[in-house]
């Protein structure tokens, strides 16, 4: 006869060993990619569960895309740190986690002093299956750089 599944018990947060970083829900993370070539996929942690021995570790996390994964692709006024946040939830191994991110509002993003590895920005939500975002426009910024020279 098989064994019973321990029932899932839901965390507060969870101490990542290999990354030595405690994470909670509501937070931000770098996920490896199954092909390596890629960049980390960005995700916002949404639940921590474990078995009942605190052995198997599970984040149920919503997805963040990037411009290029979005139906449409990169556009020329996306930033190079722009992300915009699903409707795609998923379940994944903490095991996956490859460190903690921050995610700034554009405003927030703009006042930074310093841009990190770890820093992206979010100005819309992103439909995966419709490529619809919200708000469906953003107002462009063009900055005029002037030669320092000049007199």
């Amino acid at each position: 006869m098989a064994k019973p599944k321990a029932p899932r018990r839901t965390l507060d947060s969870y101490t990542v060993k290999h990354i030595n970083k405690t994470i909670r829900a509501g937070d931000c993370v770098l996920m490896r990619p199954s092909d390596q070539s890629k960049p980390s996929y960005v995700a916002k942690i949404d639940r921590i569960e474990a078995d009942g021995r605190g052995a198997n570790v599970k984040v149920h996390v919503r997805w963040y895309y990037r411009p290029e994964e979005s139906i449409g692709g990169r556009r020329q006024f996306h930033g190079s740190k722009e992300v915009f946040l699903s409707d795609h939830f998923d379940v994944q191994s903490a095991d996956t986690i490859e460190g903690k991110c921050t995610v700034h509002t554009f405003k927030s993003y703009t006042k930074l002093d310093a841009v990190g590895n770890e820093d992206f920005f979010c100005r819309f939500e992103y439909n995966s299956s419709t490529g619809a975002f919200d708000p469906d426009r953003v107002a462009v910024y063009v900055l005029q750089v002037r030669d320092a020279l000049q007199p």
